[in-house]
């Protein structure tokens, strides 16, 4: 994030950050003053590959992808961040560079407070670290099974995957039931065409496991969505 270019948070912005309302008011008085606010482009890129991670970022309203190159230069995506998911605490924690890039896919609002604040939290308040704590954790359930998921390479399976990870209600309590996002966009992050995102999400339509809407995609019921990501 570049300090240059954002803004002091507004209100709504701070009603969209869902670990906020949880911490002592002592507490969020320093992140309310300290909170930095910037808009994204599309294609336009917040983190990148080996720069010192000195923010811990969150998503306000959009969808991001996080990637990185293989070794043998192809690209790899690990995840989306959408609204109200936060990302690098484990970067942070460990007080490492980035080893990802975090890439906007549409224009999207991302906040973050310094390091230095982050870690100022961590050393005072219980209901931060048990928040930081069960991201950790999910996140790391995240991870491993999509390296389960991603040894399949049936294309319905890699898109219910995706979907249910991005319908996550811990890591993205603010998408509720329905994610605003395009077929471009989820074959951004699945690494298929449009076309190919168009049949693996007509299926699902078909198995009522989601209703694809003008603009988005509803779940309708997300624990057989992510049994069918996992191929059940």
């Amino acid at each position: 994030m570049r300090s240059s270019q954002s803004r002091a948070a507004l209100p709504a912005d701070l009603q969209a950050v869902p670990w906020l309302a949880r911490i002592e008011p002592e507490h969020a008085g320093r992140v309310t003053a300290e909170l930095r606010v910037i808009e994204l482009q599309p294609g336009e890129v917040l983190c990148r590959v080996g720069r010192p991670a000195i923010w811990w970022l969150g998503v306000i309203d959009g969808l991001l992808k996080m990637s990185n190159d293989s070794v043998e230069g192809l690209p790899i995506t690990f995840t989306g961040v959408t609204s109200g998911g936060w990302f690098g605490e484990g970067t942070l924690l460990k007080r490492e560079v980035y080893r990802y890039n975090i890439q906007a896919l549409r224009t999207s609002v991302v906040a973050g407070i310094p390091a230095e604040t982050f870690h100022w939290l961590l050393e005072r308040s219980i209901a931060f670290n048990r928040f930081v704590m069960n991201q950790l954790n999910e996140r790391l359930g995240q991870f491993i099974a999509a390296r389960e998921i991603d040894r399949l390479t049936h294309p319905d399976e890699r898109v219910a995957r995706n979907l249910a990870a991005l319908f996550h209600p811990l890591l993205y309590p603010g998408v509720g039931e329905r994610l605003r996002i395009t077929q471009q966009e989820l074959g951004y992050l699945v690494g298929l065409s449009r076309q190919r995102v168009n049949e693996a999400l007509t299926a699902l339509d078909g198995a009522g496991v989601i209703r694809v809407e003008y603009g988005g995609v509803r779940v309708l019921d997300l624990e057989r969505l992510r049994r069918y990501a996992a191929g059940g």
